[in-house]
Formats: C-alpha cells, structure tokens, sequence
C-alpha cells in the first residue's frame, strides 16, 4: 500500500500546475502563432515546419521515454531524472525570447529541446502516481491533478494577457511591443513559472528506495535495455494494458495536433489576434479544469474505461464540426466542448495504466506509456503540416485529427474492458 497524505498528493500533483503553462502559452497559443506569423517566411510553410518538428521530437521523446524510464525502476534515479529534465526545459523555454523574425533553426531547435525535456518530465512524474495513492483512488487524484494543471495555464495566461499582452496598456516590466518583446517575454513567464512550482515535488515526494548498484554507466545503459526488452516480450501478458496502449497511439496524435496547431488554426482561418488568443486560451482552460474536476468524482465509479470513451466521443463531434463551421461563433461552441473532454481523456488513460500496472514497474510501465503517446505522435503533426503544404488550406490539416481519434476509439472499444478500480496484474 503505498504511503499516502495531503502534502505528498498536493506536491505532485501541483507538477501538472507548473509543467501546464508550457503547453498553453508556448505549444498551443502563443509561441506557436509567433513561430508561424512572424518568424517563419509565411504562414503556410512556418505550419508545415512547426508539424515537422513537433513530429521529430514526438519520434525523440517515443525513444528516450522507454529506456529512461527502466533505469529509474531499476536503479531509483525516479527524482534525478526528474530534476535534470525541469532544469533543461525551463531553460530552453527562457532562451525562447531570444528568436525574431528570420530565426527559425533557432527557433525550432530551442523548442525542440523545451518540448522533449517537458515530456520526459512529466513520465517521471506520472510515474509518481502508484506510490502516493492507492489503485482505487487514482481516477481521483489523477482527475484533480489534471484540474490543477488547467487552472495553472489558466492564471499564467491571465498573467499574460494583463501584463503583456494586452493591446489597451502597455505591457510590464518596461517591455516595448516593438519586435515583439512583450510577446517573446511570455517565454520567460513560462520558465519562471515552471521552475518554481516544481520545487513541491522535488522537496516533499520522496522516492521509494531501489536496490544499490556500483555498475559504470555503460553497464547500467546495458542493464536497463536488457529489462525494457524483457518487457516487450512480456507486454502482452498484459493484455489489457497492451491494447489501450495500442488505442492510445492514435486517439493520443489527435491530441497532439490539437494542441500543436489549435492556436494556429484560429489565427489563420478566424483572424485571432494574440489578445483573443488568450481570452481563448483562458476560456479553453476554464472549460478543460472543469471537465476534470468533474470526471474526477466521476471516474471512480463509472470506471476509466467508459471515461475515455465519452471523452473521445465528446472530442470527435466538434473536431469534424470544425472542419465546416465560417464563424467565430461556431468556433468558440466547437472549442468549448473541446475543452470539457481534453482532460478527463488524459487524465483517465492514466488512470486506466496506473490500475493496471504491477508497482515494481512504474517508471517502466509509464515510460510505455509516454511511447505510446509518442511513438506515432510525429503523425499527426506530419500529416497535419503535410496537408496543409499541399492543399494551402489548415481545413485540410484539421481532418486527420478526428480520423486519428475515430481509429483509436475503434480500437479501444473492441479489445479492452472495464476493470474494478482495487483490479490490477498480468491478467486483466
């Protein structure tokens, strides 16, 4: 049973409220048009380069997450790994101010860097989960955890929109909106908030201790691929791990673009400026942390499974209605309910894995975990980017994400079944 209190449960889970601020201010909705607007030659290609690198990383983080995540099951390097990887995203995120128009090598390469360090954080932080609270109270823990996240790019979006972004004052800190210098600051305000609410974590959730090992680092590099081949050999005795895994490598892509290209698609297509980017983004996180913190009381009963399911549903539907709406109007509805499913879906798959995984391979079972996300997660962006460079048309790129989603709902529904919540181990 693991050991479970208030403050070990609210220091990991204010992670989610720190790492959050990187996906909504810089992935979603404001480094990514900036990327695309202006330092990128026109819209068109600067969105066929972001998808590219997005894919690239997506195939980066697919191969590190694995075999990072065996040796810190297997030698206790859970919390390192943890600091190392927050340190190098918060300053690849800090040393995005620095690109302007033109730079785009530079650009790219920073947020390749902040992209891959963020996501190898966050598997070591989920890997967190079994060890603070037990089986049958993760849906819960998960879901509030996920509702923190939200509200976390919620007030560093208001924080940006009131103090740099806002197009009727002038921005703080003696900013100037020329070049763009409020807008490239906003990457500091992310650093800087990612940095300090990752101490709770760091200072307050002690990782359980692993056998010793004098090994060099070669023999532990060795050891550690060793044990992630001896669980692909393996994974299918987990059968039901084994197939949402499966499912999640697609339904998980359209998530990906969502996030990648959803701020660029408003700007593009509805005339966004960067003020209603963020009054967007602040609506679109008000609606995700409260679909969150609904399923989190939810979940636990209704079980995780049926909760992926009506989330995905529940994105399908007005992702395929973004492809036909003309007005801003009809964008916010699609938008709205967008928001109310993005996090019980995440927040539920790792429900869903944390039942289902046998504790002595958290990191392990997480590290798949993150590869399932990413293994295929260069394809969404790809196609997304693809397709747009081919048709000139960002409807044409927004089709593959509800295909995506349709393909691992099919999946999901035909191979897995609901387990009790206390139900975990090779069998299910």
């Amino acid at each position: 049973m693991p050991e479970s209190s208030p403050k070990r449960i609210w220091s990991w889970a204010c992670f989610d409220f720190a790492n959050s601020a990187f996906g909504t201010l810089v992935l979603t909705f404001v480094f990514n048009t900036y990327f695309t607007t202006v330092i990128a030659p026109d819209k068109n290609v600067g969105t066929t380069l972001w998808g590219n690198t997005v894919a690239i990383a997506s195939v980066v983080i697919a191969l590190l997450s694995p075999m990072l995540g065996a040796a810190a099951d297997a030698f206790g390097w859970k919390k390192r790994f943890l600091a190392v990887s927050t340190i190098l995203a918060c300053v690849a995120i800090g040393a995005l101010y620095f690109p302007m128009k033109g730079d785009v090598m530079l650009g790219l390469a920073l947020f390749a860097v902040a992209l891959i360090a963020t996501e190898l954080s966050i598997v070591f932080n989920n890997a967190f989960l079994p060890e603070i609270a037990p089986k049958e109270k993760h849906g819960k823990v998960s879901g509030q955890a996920f509702a923190l996240g939200y509200a976390g790019g919620l007030i560093c979006l208001f924080i940006a929109l009131a103090g740099f972004l806002s197009e009727s004052s002038d921005p703080w800190f003696g900013l100037s909106k020329e070049g763009q210098q409020n807008v490239r600051a906003t990457n500091v305000l992310v650093a800087i908030w990612f940095a300090v609410f990752s101490i709770p974590i760091l200072l307050w959730v002690k990782e359980k201790k692993a056998p010793q090992h004098s090994e060099g680092f070669f023999k532990v590099a060795r050891l550690s691929f060793s044990r992630l081949v001896d669980t692909f050999h393996h994974i299918r005795q987990y059968r039901q791990l084994f197939w949402m895994l499966v499912a999640r490598l697609f339904y998980n892509d359209g998530l990906v673009a969502i996030f990648s290209f959803g701020g660029i698609y408003a700007t593009i297509v509805f005339g966004f400026t960067f003020q209603d980017l963020m009054v967007f983004g602040i609506a679109l996180n008000v609606c995700s942390g409260l679909g969150s913190l609904v399923f989190s009381f939810v979940e636990d009963k209704i079980g995780s499974r049926a909760t992926i399911v009506i989330s995905l549903i529940g994105l399908v539907l007005p992702t395929t209605a973004a492809l036909f709406i003309s007005t801003k109007t009809e964008f916010w509805v699609c938008a709205v309910v967008i928001g109310l499913f993005l996090g019980p879906n995440q927040s539920a798959s790792r429900a869903y894995l944390s039942r289902l995984t046998p504790e002595d391979k958290a990191n392990e079972f997480f590290g798949f975990f993150a590869f399932s996300g990413k293994a295929t997660a260069f394809l969404g962006p790809l196609l997304y980017g693809q397709l747009v460079g081919i048709f000139e048309s960002q409807r044409a790129g927004m089709a593959v994400i509800p295909a995506l989603m349709i393909i691992g709902m099919l999946i999901f529904l035909a191979k897995t079944r609901k387990i009790p919540a206390k139900q975990g181990g090779p069998k299910d």
